[in-house]
Protein backbone atom coordinates (compact mmCIF):
# COMPACT_ATOMS: atom_id res chain seq x y z
CA UNK A 1 0.00 0.00 0.00
CA UNK A 2 1.34 3.08 -1.11
CA UNK A 3 1.79 5.83 2.04
CA UNK A 4 0.05 9.28 1.70
CA UNK A 5 2.31 11.87 0.49
CA UNK A 6 3.20 14.95 2.63
CA UNK A 7 4.97 17.75 1.01
CA UNK A 8 6.81 19.76 3.47
CA UNK A 9 7.37 23.56 1.73
CA UNK A 10 10.89 24.94 2.93
CA UNK A 11 10.35 29.17 1.88
CA UNK A 12 9.49 32.56 2.93
CA UNK A 13 10.53 35.80 4.12
CA UNK A 14 8.82 37.49 0.73
CA UNK A 15 5.67 36.69 -1.07
CA UNK A 16 7.75 35.34 -3.57
CA UNK A 17 8.79 32.76 -1.91
CA UNK A 18 5.27 31.40 -0.78
CA UNK A 19 2.91 32.19 -3.69
CA UNK A 20 4.52 29.69 -6.18
CA UNK A 21 4.49 27.27 -3.49
CA UNK A 22 0.78 28.12 -3.00
CA UNK A 23 0.48 27.48 -6.86
CA UNK A 24 1.98 24.14 -7.07
CA UNK A 25 0.05 22.86 -4.04
CA UNK A 26 -3.34 23.79 -6.08
CA UNK A 27 -2.67 20.71 -8.21
CA UNK A 28 -1.47 18.22 -5.75
CA UNK A 29 -3.61 15.95 -3.48
CA UNK A 30 -1.00 15.79 -0.88
CA UNK A 31 -1.11 16.96 2.69
CA UNK A 32 1.50 20.28 2.86
CA UNK A 33 3.06 21.81 5.83
CA UNK A 34 5.32 25.02 5.65
CA UNK A 35 8.19 25.93 6.98
CA UNK A 36 8.58 29.69 6.63
CA UNK A 37 9.94 32.46 8.34
CA UNK A 38 8.83 34.54 11.45
CA UNK A 39 8.22 37.35 9.43
CA UNK A 40 5.28 38.86 9.31
CA UNK A 41 4.65 38.47 5.64
CA UNK A 42 5.19 34.72 6.34
CA UNK A 43 1.77 34.76 9.08
CA UNK A 44 -0.63 37.52 6.63
CA UNK A 45 -0.19 35.09 3.51
CA UNK A 46 -0.05 31.58 5.01
CA UNK A 47 -2.83 32.52 7.72
CA UNK A 48 -4.93 33.90 4.52
CA UNK A 49 -4.26 31.22 2.26
CA UNK A 50 -5.41 28.86 5.24
CA UNK A 51 -2.59 26.66 5.46
CA UNK A 52 -0.70 24.61 8.24
CA UNK A 53 2.75 26.13 9.13
CA UNK A 54 5.72 25.98 11.46
CA UNK A 55 8.08 28.94 11.42
CA UNK A 56 11.57 28.70 11.43
CA UNK A 57 13.81 31.07 13.37
CA UNK A 58 16.09 31.39 10.71
CA UNK A 59 18.06 34.00 9.72
CA UNK A 60 19.24 35.47 6.31
CA UNK A 61 23.30 35.02 6.29
CA UNK A 62 25.16 38.21 6.53
CA UNK A 63 29.17 39.32 6.42
CA UNK A 64 28.21 41.67 9.21
CA UNK A 65 28.98 40.80 12.90
CA UNK A 66 25.55 40.93 14.33
CA UNK A 67 23.84 39.61 11.44
CA UNK A 68 26.47 36.61 10.97
CA UNK A 69 25.75 35.68 14.88
CA UNK A 70 22.23 35.91 14.19
CA UNK A 71 22.06 33.24 11.37
CA UNK A 72 24.68 31.00 13.32
CA UNK A 73 22.19 30.85 16.36
CA UNK A 74 19.83 30.77 14.22
CA UNK A 75 21.09 27.81 11.97
CA UNK A 76 20.99 24.72 14.38
CA UNK A 77 17.50 25.22 15.88
CA UNK A 78 16.13 25.83 12.52
CA UNK A 79 17.48 22.31 11.46
CA UNK A 80 16.22 20.96 14.14
CA UNK A 81 12.88 21.53 14.22
CA UNK A 82 12.20 20.93 10.46
CA UNK A 83 13.78 17.40 11.18
CA UNK A 84 11.34 16.81 14.01
CA UNK A 85 8.46 17.88 11.59
CA UNK A 86 10.11 15.92 9.30
CA UNK A 87 9.68 12.84 11.89
CA UNK A 88 6.51 13.37 13.15
CA UNK A 89 4.71 12.81 9.47
CA UNK A 90 7.13 10.08 8.83
CA UNK A 91 5.49 8.56 11.88
CA UNK A 92 2.13 9.25 10.95
CA UNK A 93 2.91 6.86 8.03
CA UNK A 94 3.22 9.97 5.65
CA UNK A 95 5.83 9.58 2.85
CA UNK A 96 7.37 13.03 2.74
CA UNK A 97 8.99 15.35 0.22
CA UNK A 98 10.64 18.72 0.71
CA UNK A 99 9.66 21.88 -1.85
CA UNK A 100 11.96 24.47 -1.28
CA UNK A 101 11.00 27.72 -3.23
CA UNK A 102 14.54 29.50 -1.76
CA UNK A 103 15.19 32.30 0.71
CA UNK A 104 17.07 31.97 3.73
CA UNK A 105 14.48 29.17 5.40
CA UNK A 106 14.98 26.68 2.58
CA UNK A 107 18.74 26.16 3.54
CA UNK A 108 18.49 24.78 6.66
CA UNK A 109 15.22 23.29 6.06
CA UNK A 110 16.67 21.48 3.09
CA UNK A 111 19.62 20.53 5.51
CA UNK A 112 17.50 18.76 7.99
CA UNK A 113 15.96 16.77 4.60
CA UNK A 114 19.59 15.74 3.71
CA UNK A 115 19.94 14.34 7.32
CA UNK A 116 16.56 12.46 7.11
CA UNK A 117 17.04 11.16 3.96
CA UNK A 118 14.36 12.98 2.24
CA UNK A 119 13.95 13.96 -1.06
CA UNK A 120 13.56 17.61 -2.33
CA UNK A 121 12.60 19.14 -5.28
CA UNK A 122 14.46 23.01 -5.94
CA UNK A 123 11.85 25.43 -7.26
CA UNK A 124 14.24 28.18 -8.60
CA UNK A 125 12.07 31.36 -10.17
CA UNK A 126 15.21 34.09 -10.04
CA UNK A 127 17.78 34.53 -13.17
CA UNK A 128 20.84 34.40 -11.37
CA UNK A 129 19.64 31.86 -9.11
CA UNK A 130 19.97 33.68 -5.33
CA UNK A 131 22.76 32.56 -2.90
CA UNK A 132 20.66 30.15 -1.04
CA UNK A 133 19.02 28.57 -3.93
CA UNK A 134 22.74 27.70 -5.08
CA UNK A 135 23.50 25.71 -2.26
CA UNK A 136 20.57 24.16 -1.57
CA UNK A 137 20.20 23.24 -5.38
CA UNK A 138 23.76 20.73 -4.61
CA UNK A 139 21.37 19.05 -2.33
CA UNK A 140 18.06 18.39 -4.55
CA UNK A 141 17.12 15.69 -6.12
CA UNK A 142 15.41 17.71 -8.91
CA UNK A 143 15.80 21.74 -9.80
CA UNK A 144 12.90 23.29 -11.90
CA UNK A 145 14.12 26.92 -13.01
CA UNK A 146 11.14 28.93 -14.53
CA UNK A 147 14.50 31.28 -14.75
CA UNK A 148 15.73 30.08 -18.45
CA UNK A 149 19.29 31.75 -17.90
CA UNK A 150 22.57 29.70 -19.15
CA UNK A 151 24.22 28.94 -15.85
CA UNK A 152 20.63 26.98 -15.15
CA UNK A 153 20.65 25.19 -18.20
CA UNK A 154 24.30 23.87 -18.24
CA UNK A 155 23.62 23.01 -14.69
CA UNK A 156 20.95 20.51 -16.48
CA UNK A 157 18.00 22.46 -14.60
CA UNK A 158 14.49 21.78 -15.73
CA UNK A 159 12.79 24.65 -17.41
CA UNK A 160 9.15 25.43 -16.70
CA UNK A 161 6.70 27.82 -17.39
CA UNK A 162 5.93 30.84 -14.69
CA UNK A 163 4.42 29.66 -12.15
CA UNK A 164 1.00 31.56 -10.86
CA UNK A 165 -1.54 30.58 -8.61
CA UNK A 166 -5.34 30.98 -9.63
CA UNK A 167 -6.02 33.81 -7.12
CA UNK A 168 -3.52 35.88 -9.20
CA UNK A 169 -5.35 35.08 -12.75
CA UNK A 170 -8.16 37.78 -13.78
CA UNK A 171 -11.21 36.60 -12.89
CA UNK A 172 -13.55 38.28 -15.18
CA UNK A 173 -13.38 40.65 -17.74
CA UNK A 174 -11.62 44.29 -17.00
CA UNK A 175 -15.23 46.22 -16.27
CA UNK A 176 -16.18 43.52 -14.03
CA UNK A 177 -12.95 43.48 -11.83
CA UNK A 178 -13.46 47.15 -11.30
CA UNK A 179 -16.99 47.21 -10.40
CA UNK A 180 -15.63 44.54 -7.48
CA UNK A 181 -12.64 46.52 -6.61
CA UNK A 182 -14.75 49.33 -6.34
CA UNK A 183 -13.78 51.47 -9.32
CA UNK A 184 -15.69 53.22 -12.13
CA UNK A 185 -16.18 50.36 -14.38
CA UNK A 186 -15.47 52.43 -17.49
CA UNK A 187 -12.90 54.46 -16.26
CA UNK A 188 -8.53 53.67 -17.36
CA UNK A 189 -6.68 51.99 -14.42
CA UNK A 190 -3.76 51.64 -13.18
CA UNK A 191 -2.36 48.98 -11.50
CA UNK A 192 0.61 50.12 -9.39
CA UNK A 193 2.06 47.03 -7.17
CA UNK A 194 5.61 46.69 -5.61
CA UNK A 195 5.29 43.35 -4.39
CA UNK A 196 4.13 41.68 -1.03
CA UNK A 197 5.85 44.31 0.92
CA UNK A 198 5.48 47.19 -1.27
CA UNK A 199 8.27 49.14 -2.82
CA UNK A 200 8.50 53.35 -1.36
CA UNK A 201 10.70 54.14 -4.30
CA UNK A 202 7.78 52.90 -6.71
CA UNK A 203 5.31 54.20 -4.66
CA UNK A 204 6.79 57.90 -5.00
CA UNK A 205 7.23 57.57 -8.97
CA UNK A 206 3.43 56.81 -8.97
CA UNK A 207 2.67 59.29 -6.04
CA UNK A 208 4.89 61.90 -8.84
CA UNK A 209 3.22 61.13 -11.63
CA UNK A 210 -0.21 62.00 -10.22
CA UNK A 211 0.77 65.32 -8.95
CA UNK A 212 2.04 66.28 -12.49
CA UNK A 213 -1.04 65.34 -13.75
CA UNK A 214 -0.26 61.97 -15.83
CA UNK A 215 -3.05 60.26 -14.18
CA UNK A 216 -5.84 62.58 -15.16
CA UNK A 217 -8.86 60.72 -16.25
CA UNK A 218 -7.21 57.44 -15.11
CA UNK A 219 -7.89 55.72 -11.45
CA UNK A 220 -5.50 53.31 -9.77
CA UNK A 221 -5.42 49.91 -7.31
CA UNK A 222 -2.17 50.07 -5.71
CA UNK A 223 -0.50 47.56 -3.60
CA UNK A 224 1.68 49.45 -1.51
CA UNK A 225 2.84 47.71 1.29
CA UNK A 226 1.25 47.88 5.10
CA UNK A 227 3.89 50.20 6.59
CA UNK A 228 3.09 53.11 3.62
CA UNK A 229 -0.60 52.22 2.95
CA UNK A 230 -1.24 55.36 4.82
CA UNK A 231 1.02 57.57 3.14
CA UNK A 232 -0.29 56.63 -0.03
CA UNK A 233 -3.98 56.56 0.59
CA UNK A 234 -4.07 60.26 1.76
CA UNK A 235 -1.93 61.48 -0.95
CA UNK A 236 -4.18 60.10 -3.65
CA UNK A 237 -6.92 61.53 -2.01
CA UNK A 238 -5.48 64.80 -1.70
CA UNK A 239 -4.96 65.37 -5.35
CA UNK A 240 -8.60 63.69 -5.99
CA UNK A 241 -7.06 60.89 -7.89
CA UNK A 242 -9.63 57.85 -7.53
CA UNK A 243 -8.09 54.78 -6.29
CA UNK A 244 -8.46 51.98 -3.93
CA UNK A 245 -5.11 51.27 -1.94
CA UNK A 246 -4.12 48.23 0.22
CA UNK A 247 -1.01 47.30 1.91
CA UNK A 248 -1.44 43.28 0.63
CA UNK A 249 -4.15 42.26 -2.14
CA UNK A 250 -4.78 38.35 -1.49
CA UNK A 251 -6.74 37.99 -4.73
CA UNK A 252 -4.73 40.01 -6.51
CA UNK A 253 -5.63 38.75 -9.99
CA UNK A 254 -8.83 41.54 -9.79
CA UNK A 255 -6.42 44.11 -9.79
CA UNK A 256 -4.64 42.69 -12.92
CA UNK A 257 -7.85 42.03 -14.98
CA UNK A 258 -9.03 46.04 -13.82
CA UNK A 259 -5.64 47.35 -15.46
CA UNK A 260 -5.51 48.97 -18.29
CA UNK A 261 -1.69 49.48 -17.64
CA UNK A 262 0.80 48.39 -14.55
CA UNK A 263 3.95 49.92 -13.30
CA UNK A 264 5.76 47.35 -10.99
CA UNK A 265 8.70 45.68 -9.57
CA UNK A 266 10.67 43.13 -11.33
CA UNK A 267 10.35 40.14 -8.99
CA UNK A 268 9.76 36.74 -10.62
CA UNK A 269 6.17 36.64 -9.23
CA UNK A 270 5.32 39.74 -10.50
CA UNK A 271 6.86 39.22 -13.90
CA UNK A 272 5.04 35.31 -13.77
CA UNK A 273 1.63 37.41 -13.21
CA UNK A 274 2.18 40.22 -15.70
CA UNK A 275 2.87 37.11 -18.25
CA UNK A 276 0.01 35.13 -17.14
CA UNK A 277 -2.90 38.29 -17.81
CA UNK A 278 -1.03 40.35 -20.61
CA UNK A 279 -1.38 43.70 -18.84
CA UNK A 280 0.97 46.61 -20.56
CA UNK A 281 3.53 46.72 -17.74
CA UNK A 282 6.60 49.19 -17.10
CA UNK A 283 8.62 47.40 -14.61
CA UNK A 284 10.96 49.34 -11.86
CA UNK A 285 13.42 46.57 -11.06
CA UNK A 286 14.62 46.83 -7.49
CA UNK A 287 17.67 49.10 -7.57
CA UNK A 288 19.67 47.95 -4.34
CA UNK A 289 20.30 44.06 -5.54
CA UNK A 290 24.05 43.53 -7.01
CA UNK A 291 23.20 41.03 -9.46
CA UNK A 292 20.24 42.70 -10.91
CA UNK A 293 18.29 40.19 -11.07
CA UNK A 294 15.13 41.75 -11.19
CA UNK A 295 16.06 43.50 -14.34
CA UNK A 296 17.17 39.93 -15.64
CA UNK A 297 13.74 38.48 -14.66
CA UNK A 298 11.77 40.81 -16.76
CA UNK A 299 14.43 40.90 -19.83
CA UNK A 300 12.12 37.70 -21.67
CA UNK A 301 8.90 39.68 -21.39
CA UNK A 302 10.75 42.85 -22.82
CA UNK A 303 12.29 41.00 -25.27
CA UNK A 304 8.47 39.98 -26.47
CA UNK A 305 7.74 43.23 -26.68
CA UNK A 306 5.25 43.19 -23.64
CA UNK A 307 6.74 45.41 -21.21
CA UNK A 308 8.68 48.44 -20.84
CA UNK A 309 12.35 48.31 -18.13
CA UNK A 310 12.71 51.93 -16.64
CA UNK A 311 15.54 51.85 -14.20
CA UNK A 312 14.61 53.17 -10.51
CA UNK A 313 17.16 56.02 -9.60
CA UNK A 314 15.84 55.57 -6.05
CA UNK A 315 14.26 59.59 -6.39
CA UNK A 316 10.88 59.99 -7.93
CA UNK A 317 12.04 63.33 -9.90
CA UNK A 318 15.37 61.41 -10.99
CA UNK A 319 13.97 58.36 -11.99
CA UNK A 320 11.32 60.33 -14.26
CA UNK A 321 13.58 62.88 -15.55
CA UNK A 322 15.75 59.67 -16.94
CA UNK A 323 12.47 58.04 -18.35
CA UNK A 324 11.76 61.12 -20.73
CA UNK A 325 8.36 60.28 -22.19
CA UNK A 326 8.15 56.62 -21.40
CA UNK A 327 5.26 57.53 -18.64
CA UNK A 328 3.43 59.82 -20.33
CA UNK A 329 3.23 57.96 -24.00
CA UNK A 330 1.78 54.92 -22.36
CA UNK A 331 -0.90 56.54 -20.29
CA UNK A 332 -1.64 58.96 -23.04
CA UNK A 333 -1.58 56.47 -26.30
CA UNK A 334 -4.05 53.24 -26.04
CA UNK A 335 -1.62 52.36 -28.71
CA UNK A 336 1.30 52.51 -27.10
CA UNK A 337 0.06 50.29 -24.41
CA UNK A 338 -1.42 47.69 -27.19
CA UNK A 339 1.66 47.65 -28.43
CA UNK A 340 2.88 45.98 -24.94
CA UNK A 341 0.11 43.04 -25.11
Amino acid sequence: MTKPLAVVVAGGGTGGHLYPALAILEHLDAYALFLPSERAIDERVLSAAGVERRPLKAKPFSTKPIGLLKFMASWAPSVRAARETIRELQASGHRVVMLATGGFVAAPAVQAARVERVPVVLINLDDPPGKANRVVAKHARTVLSAAGHDEAMRRNWIPIPPIVRAAARAPGEPAECRQQIGLDPDRPTLFATGGSQGARTLNDVVLTLAERGDLEGWQVVHQSGEDDQERVEGRYRELGVPSVVRGLIDDVGGAWGAADLAIARAGAGAVAEVWANAVPTAFLPYPFHADEHQRRNAEPLVQAGGAVVVRDHKDAQSTLAAAGDTFTHLFRDPGRRASLQ
